[in-house]
């Protein structure tokens, strides 16, 4: 509920203060987290539970029960994904189990289930329940290759499909905006996950095109086009976008602690007053004297997908710092980027040699010029780094007829632009350093 009235306010607030009036608005689009699993009472409105967001591991040891069964490979050739708390299906079935008279009320056809597109949608329109094909595939219950939810999954995770929202293109009439929320009438005329807008936003339409996202986590993704890649080198498969009959491919990375490292530092440690102050610490550093951060707070992610890992601060002397530390983690942010890119070389048999990028902490010079640095590739940063929202937008407009994606494609001008400068025998002593403090904490 915080979430929605959060998103009515924003709307409000906008129209306000671009003195817009609702009339004048032809689309809306809408981006989201895209795991995070809200269940609720399809009479009442109401969420039986909170949302299980998509950071949440209580359920590792039932997917730790399933992999011992034998069930990841299925999934994975399913789904594209990786047999993980991650994704939504274990997020569905602990509801189900774990709130009363759940699993009761969804076999009577009684409850709801959405990512967040979804569950605002529903609200926000006259209850309208649909998802894209961009979310749809992050569930571990959407078949990429028949392009429809798997009989086999709901039965394996015990989820009733009348639980589940219609799947249509991405860039689609979803519905409208009832006019007692906004004022007046809006057509909702996209909808599609976080990272997949970015990669939208950032105009990476060509297969072999990269974006990386710096938000909470970190989310790399390469457009591979028609072709649905299999990884075998800890990748996912995902659904980028459906547009006009035809569905589009990425590889994704995700980077489970990125930004949120820094916000660990500011609110747990207490060692910078705010995230802006991480720079200038880091810069005043020649390096951070052998201090490696491994930010597994949540477990690792791409490529190495072990739950069971946690954080851990390696390499600390009697000299060490906050400085160092400050520095480590901003370098740690780069390092798991470069261990995504790697694998994704790998899948693709595709050489980079420029990585776009956005979120919130790619504002950051520092870890920009790191970046560049470690993967030896230029960084590009777009004037606005808010790619995600403007992929939503984009991709509304497409379907209002406002453009044509053709015409998106040059948007890229006035990106700052970030070079390689570091030398390549100080660039694999820094990356072997971070593999070893990786190495430390795995399969615990």
């Amino acid at each position: 509920m915080e979430i929605l009235n959060s998103q009515i306010a924003s709307a409000s607030l906008l129209l306000i203060r671009l003195n817009i009036k609702v009339d004048e608005v032809i689309a809306c689009g809408i981006t989201n987290q895209r795991e995070t699993t809200v269940v609720w009472d399809k009479l009442s409105g109401k969420p039986i539970y909170n949302a299980i967001v998509w950071q949440d591991t209580r359920t590792s040891e039932y997917c730790q029960n399933l992999r011992k069964d034998g069930l990841e490979e299925v999934i994975q050739s399913k789904t594209g994904l990786m047999l993980d708390s991650y994704f939504s299906a274990t997020k569905i079935n602990w509801i189900l189990n774990n709130v009363a008279r759940a699993k009761h009320k969804a076999e009577k056809g009684e409850l709801l289930f959405g990512t967040i597109d979804t569950w605002l949608l529903w609200n926000l329109t006259d209850g309208s329940h649909l998802t894209d094909f961009s979310n749809a595939s992050r569930t571990m219950l959407f078949n990429l290759k028949d392009e429809r939810w798997d009989r086999e999954l709901l039965n394996l995770f015990n989820i009733p499909a009348s639980m589940l929202p219609d799947v249509i293109e991405t860039s689609d009439d979803f519905g409208r905006i009832k006019p007692d929320i906004l004022g007046g009438e809006i057509p909702v005329n996209a909808m599609v996950g976080d990272q997949q807008a970015a990669l939208y936003g950032q105009n990476c339409f060509k297969p072999g095109e990269v974006k990386n996202t710096y938000g909470t986590g970190c989310f790399m993704l390469m457009n591979t086009g028609k072709k649905l890649v299999s990884s075998t080198h800890g990748l996912i498969s995902t659904i980028a976008w459906k547009i006009d009959g035809q569905i589009v491919y990425a590889l994704e990375g995700s980077i489970f602690i990125g930004g949120a490292l820094i916000q660990w530092l500011r609110d747990e440690l207490g060692i910078i007053d705010d995230a802006a102050s991480s720079e200038k610490m880091a810069k005043s550093l020649e390096d951070t004297n052998g201090v490696y951060i491994v930010p597994a707070f949540t477990g690792l992610g791409a490529p190495h997908w072990d739950m069971t890992a946690r954080g851990a601060i390696t390499g600390l002397t009697r000299g060490s710092n906050k400085m160092h530390i400050t520095r480590a983690a901003l370098e740690a942010i780069a390092y798991q980027t470069k261990d995504v890119l790697n694998a994704m070389i790998k899948d693709s048999g595709l050489l980079l040699n420029a990585l776009k990028v956005d979120g919130g902490a790619s504002q950051n010079n520092f870890l920009m010029q790191f970046q560049a640095d470690i993967l030896n590739v230029r960084v590009f940063r777009p004037k606005s780094v808010e790619s995600t929202a403007m992929g939503a937008a984009l991709l509304a407009g497409l379907k209002a007829g406002c453009w044509k994606t053709s015409g998106l494609e040059d948007q890229g001008n006035g990106s700052q632009v970030f070079l390689p400068t570091m030398k390549d025998k100080e660039r694999r002593s820094g990356y072997d350093g971070w593999i070893n403090a990786v190495n430390l904490i795995k399969n615990q």
